[in-house]
């Protein structure tokens, strides 16, 4: 196994002093970033797809064992809602491509008011080149049924785990070869900070389904008061003493 771990975005100005140094300014804070991870999930391309340009400026600024996940636009899942998926898709990874081999998986957060169809999931899925890693977040109770884990099966998707408040909001199920976890927010104080205990008992969860050959990606995305960057630290180590290999995250002193 390896458990890549990151966090969910790295422009934050509140990570100024935890991650960033104090005299490090904003344009270098991805170099600074990447000396510490190994891996992020771009959630602000949700809002605004970046351009290929931008992907491609990226790829330049990152190390060669930097792995980028992308959040799929909300064009594709929340105002489109996975209908005509063809275009979406297609300018979706056609952007990311810009990555070249840093690319790592493609996220679809699905809206909380989109209720199952496993058919619409189906067919966006099929419409992913061959080979790409997409992880699927659905946020509808409608969706946990054994048709929706058929079609993650059959496509190769990983169901994303989700956590919000230190428990699972989504089934524990193991679709493919390769897994994604996202952490929302922790029940600990100050808040939306992780408890030791809950990260513990997460490396458990991972380690227990997917083998050592297998990949595991990790996004902490409770970024205020620069919580994600402690708890990803925090989440390395337990990992790290289970026996698990972890790619590099900070060494930071708690939180």
């Amino acid at each position: 196994m390896t458990l890549f771990v990151g966090t969910s975005g790295w422009q934050y100005k509140d990570w100024r002093g935890v991650l960033y140094p104090a005299g490090c300014p904003m344009r270098l804070w991805l170099e600074e970033y990447t000396a510490h991870f190994a891996t992020v999930e771009i959630n602000n391309a949700f809002y605004r797809l970046p351009t290929r340009e931008t992907f491609e400026a990226w790829r330049e600024r990152v190390p060669g064992d930097f792995v980028v996940a992308v959040k799929a636009s909300r064009y594709l899942t929340h105002i489109k809602r996975l209908q005509e998926p063809e275009e979406p898709v297609d300018r979706l990874m056609t952007h990311a491509a810009g990555l070249g081999d840093r690319l790592g998986p493609v996220l679809l957060q699905l809206p909380p008011t989109l209720k199952v169809d496993p058919g619409l999931l189906d067919t966006c899925l099929g419409c992913f080149p061959p080979g790409t890693r997409v992880a699927v977040e659905p946020r509808h109770e409608s969706w946990w049924t054994p048709e929706v884990r058929k079609v993650l099966e059959t496509r190769g998707a990983a169901l994303c785990w989700a956590d919000v408040l230190s428990r699972p909001v989504t089934p524990l199920w193991r679709t493919t070869d390769w897994g994604y976890v996202r952490f929302h927010q922790g029940r600990a104080q100050p808040w939306p900070h992780y408890g030791r205990r809950a990260l513990e008992t997460w490396v458990t969860r991972i380690m227990s389904t997917w083998g050592a050959t297998e990949d595991v990606y990790a996004y902490f995305n409770n970024d205020p008061t620069g919580a994600a960057v402690h708890d990803a630290t925090t989440f390395a180590k337990a990992a790290r003493a289970a026996g698990a290999p972890v790619t590099r995250t900070p060494s930071l002193s708690p939180a």
